[in-house]
């Protein structure tokens, strides 16, 4: 087996290595994509900007933004576009290194800390008391010049967190930076997204990603809603032209493909009930109820040894949760895909979990 553990899902390459087989024959539920994508939309864009290929992007990205801008009826000088939501937490967390002190909700995704560490950020845990109960608390210290950075929907948890939850914190936080990579899984009615309170709140930042919801992670795009003047400064300091001509194309018009947004919406209210509940008859397993397009999932047995099996007799990948050293090896992820490939995982799970082979 090889030494090196990857942090994040989806490193098919790492995954084929123990399996012994190619990368594309891996059933990859380890990264939380949606399987229906790319959309068409998409891969029409790309093919249409083919010929753009010689020139550089438009620095500005001004078609994009005002796709953005539209689809969240805010300004555009107010979204900034970025090479995935990575590029743009990490200037978000250089900004938060630059107070006495960021309160992360724990366990949290492993590039909240990258990006923080890297910028000599103080970090304040504050773990989730319930993984089951999608509620939070923060007890600020008087004086400090104090930051939040918080995911919603959660991730590992699934747990989706109420604006009301979140609302007093924008008073009591010099800055707070809401990553919502998952909120779009969420249909209209149901989402919590704090995105129209940004105008309302100069201390808040959104962080979106358009490669998870429309299933495009090897193009890297994503956005920041925020402070013109904060956009402004993370323009500064970036290296220019950070999203690709390609990327640009898609994410000016993938936003108004309403039927792919509404064929997910409706294959995700189909598949996740059922997939909790094979999950669930499992013995040994305990899925927490999400309301993402993903499962964090108790094992009463080693995930890593359960990963390597998985990977070696079914070419399945899961992803373990060693990333979030508050799970431990007792804890896996994993995305919901088609009804199909969750029977092929069900199936594979209750043989493994059924012997010590």
């Amino acid at each position: 087996m090889p030494t090196y553990r990857p942090s994040h899902g989806g490193n098919l390459v790492w995954a084929a290595s123990l399996a012994n087989c190619s990368p594309d024959a891996i059933l990859d539920f380890s990264a939380s994509i949606n399987p229906l994508g790319p959309p068409a939309s998409a891969i029409a864009a790309i093919q249409a900007a083919l010929g753009d290929l010689n020139a550089y992007p438009d620095p500005t990205y001004s078609q994009l933004c005002h796709a953005i801008s539209d689809f969240h009826q805010i300004p555009p000088d107010w979204v900034l576009p970025g090479n995935g939501s990575a590029e743009l937490l990490t200037w978000a967390c250089r900004e938060l290194a630059d107070l006495d002190v960021t309160y992360l909700l724990t366990p949290a995704f492993s590039d909240y800390r990258r990006a923080l560490t890297a910028f000599s950020a103080t970090i304040q845990e504050c773990p989730l008391k319930d993984f089951r109960v999608p509620s939070f608390e923060f007890r600020v210290s008087s004086g400090d010049r104090s930051g939040l950075l918080l995911n919603n929907p959660h991730n590992p948890t699934g747990q989706l967190f109420t604006r009301d939850a979140i609302a007093p914190y924008l008073d009591q936080f010099e800055l707070v930076v809401v990553d919502e990579a998952f909120m779009d899984f969420l249909p209209p009615g149901e989402e919590q997204s704090v995105i129209d309170w940004v105008q309302q709140h100069p201390n808040l930042v959104v962080l979106r990603s358009l490669t998870k919801f429309y299933s495009l992670p090897g193009l890297r795009l994503g956005y920041a809603i925020a402070h013109p003047e904060r956009i402004q400064r993370w323009q500064q300091w970036r290296d220019p032209w950070s999203v690709n001509s390609l990327a640009a194309a898609v994410g000016s018009v993938i936003l108004q493909d309403t039927a792919f947004q509404q064929q997910t919406w409706d294959w995700l209210a189909a598949t996740r009930p059922e997939f909790e509940q094979q999950l669930d008859n499992i013995p040994g397993l305990q899925p927490l109820s999400s309301a993402a397009n993903f499962f964090l999932v108790h094992s009463d047995r080693s995930v890593p040894e359960l990963q390597a099996k998985l990977l070696k007799h079914n070419q399945i990948l899961i992803r373990d949760c060693i990333s979030f050293p508050e799970l431990g090896d007792r804890a896996f992820r994993v995305a919901i895909r088609t009804a199909e490939e969750n029977q092929r995982l069900i199936d594979a799970l209750s043989s493994a979990m059924g012997n010590g082979d």
